[in-house]
């Protein structure tokens, strides 16, 4: 009797919902929230606070739910410890990343899994716009930058860097920019956003640099929501471009672009792989995500 009820509230307080808990048990949404309901009683605690328009956790709850998540995924951990010692990872994986980065450098390292790994199948779906991941379905998203959703499970892949760059023949024809403040003097080529970042110089207060992040609003003849379509005005001499290191890092390198403000330019983002909760102790969830993990790095 102990475990009556468990699996259902640790459903119910990941979903925020009874109806889409027992979809997701396969159970009918007055079975869970009877046993539910019988486990509060049991406890002679309430776990969770329910209104019509949603279901959240009291204080207590969510102690509870931090407990019976570890003990579950332990009791996971332990059957798919057995029941794939001798066997292969297999079944498929959807996931969801953003499109130049998708394109570029995670999905052909996919691939190479999938020759490695040649029971699994692969589903992935590339957008710029942030996935639910519960309504979606994913397993395993892509994320740059910050993360938000602190209720999934998370880990560090790479990083990337924004650099600022045009062609030599632009530079030569309308001047360097060594400041902030001269970009407005350039044409600058504008993906989605009417801005770029940059770290401001700060004053030294009490023998701490105080420099901050910056975003500074810039201006040209061109605005494509193509990264490709950026590099290759920039590299036709038309202005000036702030994109990620997977864009301009070869031209960067062969000198076709040539990196601008480097003092100013803003730290590194991290990229991470995130995923539910119940997916971490999937072993061919495990298996990517090490995999992208190491090449990446």
């Amino acid at each position: 009797m102990r475990w009556d009820g468990i699996s259902e509230f640790v459903c119910v307080a990941e979903y925020e919902s009874f109806t889409r808990a027992a979809k997701e048990l396969g159970l009918s949404t007055a079975q869970v929230s009877r046993q539910i309901s019988a486990l509060e009683k049991r406890l002679n605690i309430k776990l969770l606070y329910r209104t019509t328009r949603k279901v959240s956790l009291t204080e207590e709850g969510r102690v509870f739910y931090q407990h019976c998540r570890g003990v579950l995924d332990g009791l996971d951990a332990a059957e798919q410890a057995v029941s794939h010692l001798q066997s292969k990872p297999q079944g498929r994986i959807k996931l969801t990343a953003p499109v130049t980065y998708g394109e570029q450098q995670l999905l052909p390292l996919v691939n190479d899994f999938m020759v490695r790994y040649s029971d699994i199948e692969v589903t992935a779906f590339l957008s710029n716009q942030k996935m639910d991941l519960i309504d979606g379905g994913y397993d395993l998203a892509i994320r740059i930058g910050k993360l938000s959703d602190s209720t999934m499970m998370a880990k560090k892949l790479s990083r990337r860097t924004n650099f600022v760059c045009a062609a030599p023949a632009y530079l030569e024809k309308h001047g360097i920019p060594h400041s902030l403040s001269e970009l407005s003097q350039h044409n600058c080529l504008l993906g989605t956003r009417d801005y770029w970042h940059f770290i401001e110089d700060g004053k030294i207060d009490s023998g701490k640099n105080t420099d901050k992040e910056k975003n500074l609003r810039v201006s040209g003849s061109v605005q494509y929501n193509s990264g490709h379509s950026l590099v290759d005005a920039a590299l036709k001499g038309l202005g000036i471009v702030q994109l990620p290191d997977y864009y301009v890092q070869q031209y960067l390198a062969s000198g076709e672009l040539v990196s601008l403000l480097d003092d100013y330019r803003e730290p590194e983002e991290s990229i991470w792989a995130i995923y539910p909760h119940n997916r971490h102790l999937s072993p061919k969830i495990r298996l990517l995500v090490d995999y992208l993990s190491e090449h990446l790095a």
